[in-house]
């Protein structure tokens, strides 16, 4: 005859560690909690900071990079107005005479026209390149010259006229070598300087602006290629004698004609 025999059993509980009464003790005080999560919120922070670096990196150059194109010229790379006009802002605290340097490329359009406005544009480049370092304006030590663009202004020790216009011309007029759709095209270009000293103190566009545009004028007036420096009572030179009407007031009398 066979018999089943079950055998029921009660688990024995097990032994507990240290670790684990550590553990269940750290869980139960609220002390250890809020450490607990504390500790979390700043290894969380740090990793966040670590992955997030490079992108914060990226847009702090993206911010400056805004930042710098929104004062210079996008082809020569040199300041443009709103980055004259900031310039002149920081010299007006010298508290000394400034002068300024209009320059007007001779010729340009003819050269525009036969290359083609990529050339002139690399023309354009190359010959503000070359006048981009102004000289020394006076004896003694170089002034700090934070506008390197056409125009351009820095300060002068003395309302005399200064030497750099000379050095300006013969940079600019040296041949250059640029690349055309056919073949390389040696070309040779001349500037027309306008020259003025003032004071900081006046306004950038209604005098010093306004004069050396007029001595500009004047060089350009008398051939090019030289600089004229503004004298006062200096006027715009009269301009030559149109050859026959403007294509502008033909048109305007077509019109007329046809109404």
């Amino acid at each position: 005859m066979a018999g089943l025999v079950a055998f029921r059993t009660r688990d024995a509980p097990a032994k507990q560690t240290f670790a684990s009464r550590v553990l269940q003790f750290t869980l139960e005080d609220p002390v250890s909690q809020l450490l607990i999560m504390i500790a979390t919120a700043v290894v969380a922070f740090l990793l966040g900071r670590l992955t997030a670096r490079p992108l914060i990196r990226r847009l702090r150059q993206a911010l400056a990079d805004a930042a710098w194109w929104l004062s210079h010229d996008q082809l020569t790379g040199m300041l443009n107005r709103t980055g004259f006009y900031a310039a002149h802002t920081a010299l007006a605290a010298m508290s000394r005479p400034v002068v300024i340097l209009l320059i007007d490329l001779d010729c340009f359009k003819p050269v525009n026209d036969t290359h083609g406005h990529d050339t002139g544009d690399n023309l354009l480049s190359r010959s503000v390149t070359a006048s981009a370092k102004p000289p020394k304006l006076s004896a003694g030590p170089p002034p700090a010259c934070p506008v390197t663009s056409s125009p351009s202004c820095c300060p002068s020790e003395t309302t005399t006229t200064p030497a750099p216009p000379p050095l300006f011309l013969n940079a600019i007029a040296q041949p250059v070598q640029l690349a055309t759709d056919d073949t390389p095209a040696t070309v040779t270009i001349t500037a027309s300087i306008g020259m003025t000293v003032a004071e900081t103190s006046d306004p950038i566009d209604e005098v010093a602006l306004r004069r050396a545009d007029i001595a500009m004028y004047h060089a350009k007036h008398a051939g090019g290629n030289r600089y004229t420096v503004y004298e006062p009572g200096m006027t715009m030179p009269t301009s030559e004698p149109r050859r026959g009407p403007r294509l502008r007031d033909l048109r305007q009398q077509r019109r007329g004609l046809t109404a």
